[in-house]
């Protein structure tokens, strides 16, 4: 990478650097581009050369989250199922979640400024959408994969429904020392009915 590049590169995480603090405190419809231009020395117009909209300025790592069930799709043991590679990292990533008591407070802030804001809820829609895509694309290359396009879609689904419903206890602050202690074991069940329906298909 270039020096130039570089700077570029530099420039583009300050920027997302300096946002996401502001957005947190503040909440994302009451913080300008303005306001993060100002506080990183930028113009507004600078900021919008980096990230198009202000939505892409709070989910600046949206593409990657948009890969992520596709790439472990890809990666996964040759032969195995898809629908098992995923479920294996739902709950891997749950386990991490559920296991710190009280969970990190910025990331409960994230979770409610986007619950507050009907242009990041409409967003994080687009992202879920986004995400059935790539798995749906994924999967068709697979070749031996009946159905891949609805295979996506199910499988997308458990993995919404699981983020929604961890968030939801969380940002609750359910009582108890592990508010999500039986989601970790709901949603195996979830993608093992799955994976045994696409076995016995």
């Amino acid at each position: 990478m270039g020096l130039r590049e570089t700077k570029k590169q530099q420039t583009r995480q300050a920027i997302a650097d300096a946002a996401l603090p502001l957005f947190l405190e503040c909440g994302f419809d009451q913080v300008s581009v303005a306001e993060v231009a100002r506080i990183v020395g930028v113009s507004g117009q600078t900021v919008f050369n980096y990230f198009p909209t202000k939505e892409d300025l709070f989910f600046d790592r949206q593409a990657e989250a948009e890969d992520q069930l596709a790439m472990i799709v890809r990666g996964r043991a040759e032969g195995s199922c898809p629908v098992e590679a995923i479920r294996d990292y739902v709950l891997d990533e749950l386990e991490q979640l559920c296991s710190e008591t009280p969970p990190p407070h910025d990331m409960l802030r994230l979770w409610q400024v986007i619950q507050q804001s009907p242009t990041l809820r409409a967003r994080d829609r687009e992202m879920a959408e986004n995400t059935e895509i790539a798995l749906a694309a994924e999967l068709q290359k697979e070749g031996s994969v009946p159905s891949p396009l609805l295979l996506a879609g199910a499988i997308s689904g458990i993995h919404r429904s699981v983020q929604r419903e961890l968030r939801r206890r969380l940002v609750a602050g359910e009582p108890g020392p592990l508010p999500c202690r039986d989601l970790p074991e709901l949603t195996r069940a979830a993608f093992d009915t799955l994976c045994h329906g696409l076995h016995h298909g």
